[in-house]
């Protein structure tokens, strides 16, 4: 089965069906959803989820945009959500310089003082990185999180050469719907040359939506799209892609499934 490892259903896109969507995605042969925190709202309301369904399971962290609101007792409070049992990571967490919804030194602040929080918890990291590649890698590898409790780069977008370099410091790289894009050339690339054993499966959803669906809400069932390509691309069967990539993704959450 696909193991979805990193999704929104906190989302305000799926206020109306969130339930049904969620019920449904089982039959649709998604067995294991990690649904990610981007503050402290959604990191609580992603425990609730996971209260509710038991194939979901959480991140709980602060996103580089919300980070400007960020107070030194919110790091007590995400270690108090830690012990909840379906909490399998830190994130998500990490620079965005595209954007720059918050100060580019707060954001470096946090990310380091996050990345210190998954170390004390031994939690691996789910990491967004925009228009901040050199840097983020650099805190990363300072860090030594990877080797510590590891992590996936979320959405990965960077080159080749970046993609052996993260996978040797521990990583996994987080694959989703822009690999069918027809201008994901540079994510083809990666996957081509990145052994699928440091690949994991993830929608972004509701966002980053694969062809031939782009621009439409995204949710796990569409992960098939991937599998499809990745499995093109790799020269293996479908199955043989939801298989490695489910192992993997119990390798990086640290999950018995």
């Amino acid at each position: 089965m696909i193991f979805d490892t990193h999704a929104h259903y906190d989302s305000e896109r799926f206020q109306t069906d969130r339930e049904a969507v969620l019920k449904g995605l089982k039959l649709k042969n998604v067995g294991a959803v990690v649904n990610i925190g981007t503050d402290l709202k959604t990191s609580r309301y992603s425990i609730e989820l996971c209260k509710q369904y038991d194939f979901m399971y959480t991140t709980i962290g602060v996103h580089p945009h919300e980070v400007k609101d960020m107070r030194d007792d919110d790091l007590e409070h995400l270690i108090m959500m830690s012990g909840f049992p379906q909490v399998v990571g830190i994130g998500e967490i990490g620079l965005d310089y595209y954007y720059d919804f918050s100060p580019r030194a707060a954001q470096r602040l946090w990310f380091r003082s996050q990345l210190e929080l998954a170390k004390q918890l031994e939690l691996p990291v789910s990491i967004h990185t925009r228009d901040a590649a050199q840097e983020t890698f650099d805190i990363l590898l300072e860090s030594e999180i990877g080797k510590i409790a590891g992590g996936v780069i979320h959405a990965y977008s960077g080159s080749a050469e970046m993609a052996e370099d993260y996978v040797k410091a521990g990583f996994y790289l987080g694959i989703g719907g822009v690999l069918t894009f027809k201008n994901g050339r540079k994510l083809v690339e990666v996957v081509e040359r990145i052994p699928i054993e440091h690949l994991v499966l993830e929608t972004d959803a509701p966002y980053m939506t694969p062809e031939p669906h782009r621009g439409k809400r995204n949710d796990s069932s569409m992960i098939s799209y991937v599998v499809d390509k990745i499995a093109e691309i790799k020269g293996l069967t479908a199955v043989q892609v939801e298989n490695i990539t489910w192992d993997n993704a119990c390798r990086l959450w640290k999950l018995e499934i």
